[in-house]
């Protein structure tokens, strides 16, 4: 890609033909950087609902689904950082059956 550049005020030290590389950031992965921490999971905690991805949570012993944010990788392999539905410490279902409802009890395996 050409891009063509013009200074408000002329530096002397910029001489005619002078090259410079120019790398474009993505914005998004920007902000979601500079968010601080991220709550991270593994791939498996995360099922497909329609069009939205969810978690099963388990609070005070029951199941609850709730709909996540989930971003890029971390490149480690299977842990997905989640933007937005999760909290740290929340505890997740990561193997259960597929039938596994809201509001159902469960039995966390230490």
């Amino acid at each position: 890609m050409r891009v063509r550049i013009a200074f408000e005020k002329l530096d002397p030290r910029i001489l005619p033909d002078m090259g410079v590389k120019v790398a474009f950031l993505d914005t998004a992965a920007d902000r979601n950087a500079a968010a601080g921490p991220r709550v991270l999971v593994t791939r498996e905690a995360l099922r497909v609902d329609g069009t939205k991805t969810v978690a099963l949570v388990v609070k005070d012993g029951r199941v609850e689904r709730r709909a996540v944010t989930a971003g890029a990788g971390t490149g480690t392999g299977s842990d997905v950082a989640i933007l937005a539905g999760l909290l740290a410490g929340e505890t997740v279902v990561l193997k259960g059956p597929a039938d596994l409802a809201d509001g159902q009890r469960v039995r966390v395996k230490q």
